[in-house]
């Protein structure tokens, strides 16, 4: 399996981690990673806000650098969502173009998703020995529809105990520009997240895409709580061995 690297932004300019562990975890799964330099944002933001002619002129680029790639994996859910999905959308009347969208949209996958339906991937293996609690991300379980994967590979590490989440399936809050544009109501969300999260009796916050952690996190700190959070991808990771 080749696969070819989504960074996304935040993991790119945040954390780099995130990347570094995701990488090793393919590469233990049997597949042959690697980077495009030449992929940019998918787009997203600016499709959210109602920008679409320069989310097209982002997209076309990201089109370009994954158009040999055989299969397309991503740490974020909501980014593999809006080039699975959005990208139909944002050339569905540029018949060339759309044709390039529909076959990266057939081989982009969420890392969770990729590890279970691609790789065959049934159980991480290794040992994690913490009560973590688990965030599902918007995007990656109502529009992707990934929702099983993930816990599915969490049940399978030695030593993991996976505590529910009250209201699991709420919102936390940050939507990307959302949470810069309504502040206040991102605010209230985000901060019955983190209750919630408290609640569980989890002493790690796990999800699979850094744009909610980031956001929760940041609201657990406010509120005098240094509950670690960590992706998916390291937490698999750790499990395994690490470096």
């Amino acid at each position: 399996m080749k696969v070819s690297l989504m960074i996304t932004c935040l993991c790119d300019s945040f954390f780099p981690e995130v990347g570094e562990s995701f990488v090793r975890v393919l590469r233990r799964a049997g597949a042959e990673v690697s980077f495009s330099p030449d992929q940019v944002c998918c787009g997203q933001p600016a499709f959210n806000a109602g920008y679409h002619d320069e989310a097209r002129r982002v997209a076309r680029t990201f089109l370009k650098a994954f158009q040999e790639a055989e299969y397309v994996v991503s740490p974020s859910g909501s980014c593999a969502e809006m080039v699975r999905e959005n990208f139909l959308r944002l050339f569905n009347r540029y018949p060339a173009e759309l044709e390039q969208a529909k076959a990266l949209s057939k081989k982009t996958y969420e890392f969770t998703e990729f590890l279970v339906k691609v790789a065959g991937v049934r159980s991480i293996g290794g040992r994690f020995d913490r009560k973590i609690t688990y965030h599902p991300s918007c995007h990656m379980t109502r529009l992707m529809g990934v929702k099983d994967e993930p816990i599915q590979l969490l049940q399978s590490i030695e030593g993991l105990t996976l505590l529910e989440l009250p209201r699991a399936y709420d919102c936390c809050g940050f939507g990307g520009t959302f949470s810069v544009k309504m502040p206040d109501i991102s605010e209230a969300i985000v901060t019955e997240k983190a209750e919630n999260v408290l609640q569980s009796g989890a002493d790690m916050l796990v999800g699979a895409d850094m744009g909610c952690l980031m956001n929760i996190k940041g609201r657990l700190e406010k509120m005098g709580h240094a509950m670690p959070v960590m992706h998916m991808a390291q937490v698999f990771d750790q499990a395994q061995g690490g470096l």
